[in-house]
């Protein structure tokens, strides 16, 4: 199962968490943090953010990213909001 944990940050504490899973076999893993990252848009009430080069890099470096306030059209009232994939959804050897 595809996990992704959402948090929005404000002065480096968790103002608001949430974790989304996603069990769809068929859905990519792009389509998966994509969708993931809708849900917690939804849940936290908040616009989508713009998905910027730098989000997919980190994603595949080190399996997190962050969205600061030059990624959404309005001004945000937290520091950022950061997504982590906690599991890939494959099996561990």
């Amino acid at each position: 199962m595809f996990r992704l944990w959402g948090k929005i940050m404000k002065n480096n504490k968790f103002a608001e968490e949430k974790v989304v899973e996603i069990d769809n076999k068929s859905m990519n893993i792009n389509d998966k943090i994509q969708a993931a990252l809708e849900t917690f848009c939804h849940d936290f009430d908040l616009e989508k953010p713009m998905w910027f080069e730098k989000n997919t890099k980190e994603l595949k470096q080190i399996s997190k990213t962050s969205f600061h306030e030059d990624q959404f059209i309005e001004s945000i009232w937290f520091d950022y909001l950061e997504i982590e994939i906690i599991d890939d959804g494959k099996k561990k050897k």
